[in-house]
């Protein structure tokens, strides 16, 4: 497939390059390739579900993205940062200053509330409490769950525990959304309560999401689909919504 381009995916200003990527893993002396020669361009405000097969490199392409991991080759640039530059120490705050994390178990920690638990990533910013707490609470509104603030995740849905998760990964007014499967451990019901509210994080407050998922229900949401094959793009859907 020839690169995709902003323009592919709605036009406007790149807020993720990719230039030839390639990835690697190395089990003894045997080299695995995973993805290669990666060319991709995604639009600031763009929502874009990665697809694929088991084995097709669409979560190890999410991670790339999102600064967990690094590639063996090729130009990455997210968020005007040229990650393949910085430092394990810099990439960490990085991710911290840019990138909002769902995944498809939430990884809340149990012995937090959910105040708490949203509140995690600004302990990390030199803010007053006072600043956390609007953030936390303006966060926990938009996913109307203000009245569950105190509940800990046990006493939660999985529905709920996803809406805290998406909760914890906009309080830092994130540049970038990366969701890998978050619809994977949900009822139909509460699965479609996430992907509208990630779509209204897209449309309304104009969050980039990448988003990883096997489901086409759930890449129905995306504006744009991008199917992996064997480590390489294989195509481009765009999403008549």
């Amino acid at each position: 497939m020839p690169a995709t381009t902003t323009e592919d995916l709605g036009g406007g200003e790149a807020i993720i390059r990719l230039q030839d990527i390639a990835k690697s893993y190395w089990r003894e002396a045997l080299e695995i390739p995973v993805l290669k020669g990666i060319d991709l361009d995604i639009p600031k405000g763009g929502y874009v579900a990665l697809m694929g097969p088991s084995g097709s490199g669409k979560t190890t392409l999410l991670n790339l993205i999102a600064g967990i991991d690094r590639p063996s080759g090729g130009g990455l640039e997210v968020c005007g940062y040229a990650l393949n530059d910085l430092d394990d120490d810099e990439l960490a705050a990085w991710r911290n200053a840019h990138v909002g994390f769902i995944f498809q178990n939430y990884n809340l920690v149990p012995v937090l509330n959910a105040y708490e638990n949203v509140e995690l990533p600004l302990l990390l910013q030199p803010l007053s409490r006072s600043e956390r707490r609007r953030r936390v609470l303006e966060a926990l509104s938009l996913v109307n769950l203000e009245d569950r603030m105190w509940n800990y995740p046990r006493q939660l849905s999985g529905g709920q525990e996803q809406r805290v998760a998406i909760a914890r990964a906009i309080v830092t007014d994130p540049d970038l959304l990366v969701a890998d499967e978050p619809t994977g451990a949900l009822d139909h019901k509460n699965a479609e309560e996430v992907l509208q509210l990630m779509e209204r994080l897209n449309r309304e407050l104009g969050k980039t999401i990448v988003m990883v998922t096997h489901d086409p229900k759930a890449a129905h949401h995306a504006r744009h689909q991008i199917h992996l094959e064997k480590g390489v793009l294989d195509r481009m859907v765009e999403v008549n919504q």
